[in-house]
């Protein structure tokens, strides 16, 4: 609920919000939470709330593609992988290589080769995110095509794009589902991460992250400056993982038999 509700707001922001999140007013810089500013204003008088609510838009874009197109690819590489050993044994070598580096250095690194923009930064992504899901997915499948079901449907002359796609595909849904979830969380937190280190978004482009960035000169004269974004991005982030828990706990058969 709290989640629908910051995208909800995202959304609507040109009509919950009166202020243009880029228009200046240097003589009312830094004016504390009033009536007129409901969030305040920062540095060079823009409107916290307005920004911070579209800002949201650009966390909440970057997470959800990043999501969507790692889990694709996790799909269709974690199923082909794990079905076919031959073809495991370059792919996996390859994500192997890119899982040696560390998630945070090679987002920074990919960012500094490709230049800061909202793109780029999925791109960055979904190359450092992938190989883990892949791995989760590969090993959903090695475990599934070992089943009972499996082996009948393959003895009574099943051909394999049946068995992949009738039999191994749809039990590896729940898992994939819940990890898609912490993606979205983890890609929010890491685009916030990049763009308050200067290799994300441009900085003039309205995100949590770079609101936060920008607002490191004036935390000690304006703290609302950076802990409202700082907040929203905590909350979002804490609510995405709660409702990843939850939906293990629904999807996962284990866990509902054992209640």
């Amino acid at each position: 609920v709290v989640f629908l509700i910051i995208v909800a707001n995202a959304i609507a922001a040109p009509l919950i919000t009166t202020v243009d999140p880029y228009e200046a007013k240097p003589f009312e810089r830094l004016t504390p939470p009033s009536s007129e500013y409901w969030f305040g204003s920062d540095f060079i008088g823009r409107d916290v709330f307005s920004r911070v609510t579209y800002g949201g838009r650009i966390s909440l874009f970057v997470g959800v593609t990043v999501s969507a197109i790692t889990t694709g690819l996790a799909i269709v590489l974690g199923l082909v992988c794990g079905y076919y050993k031959w073809i495991d044994l370059t792919v996996m070598r390859v994500l192997d290589g890119i899982m040696a580096i560390p998630l945070i250095l090679l987002a920074i690194a990919l960012m500094a080769l490709l230049g800061g923009s909202v793109t780029n930064v999925v791109f960055a992504l979904v190359v450092v995110e992938t190989p883990r899901c892949v791995r989760i997915m590969r090993s959903s499948v090695l475990s599934i095509k070992e089943e009972m079901y499996v082996d009948a449907s393959r003895g009574i002359g099943a051909n394999e794009i049946r068995i992949l796609f009738r039999h191994i595909l749809p039990n590896c849904f729940a898992p994939m589902i819940v990890i898609a979830t912490f993606i979205l969380a983890e890609a929010i937190l890491i685009e916030a991460i990049l763009t308050f280190l200067g290799a994300g978004t441009p900085i003039d482009v309205p995100s949590w992250g770079s609101m936060m960035s920008e607002a490191r000169r004036a935390i000690s004269v304006a703290i609302w400056v950076i802990a409202i974004p700082g907040t929203y991005l905590s909350i979002t982030v804490l609510a995405i993982n709660l409702a990843g828990d939850g939906l293990r706990d629904i999807l996962d058969p284990k866990l509902a038999r054992r209640l």
